[in-house]
């Protein structure tokens, strides 16, 4: 999944996107220890999107504070 895509999702999707990609990383890390998955690299996949989802929700999260800021202090004039 890429940053872009993540940034065009609302906040509610990308938590929700959150949660089910963290459900599928731990199912997928008690296959790799019980020696059921195939694939591993499907391990740092998961991680990396989870990541990418952390940074575009903080990037929102600035966001909504820097514009909360500037309306605050430009009210204050």
């Amino acid at each position: 999944m890429k940053a872009k895509e993540l940034r065009d999702r609302s906040d509610a999707d990308l938590a929700e996107l959150s949660r089910q990609i963290t459900r599928d990383l731990f199912g997928h890390r008690m296959k790799n220890q019980t020696g059921q998955l195939d694939d591993t690299s499907q391990l740092r996949k998961a991680r990396r999107d989870l990541a990418r989802i952390a940074q575009v929700r903080g990037e929102k999260a600035r966001q909504v504070a820097a514009g909360a800021a500037g309306e605050q202090s430009g009210s204050k004039s």
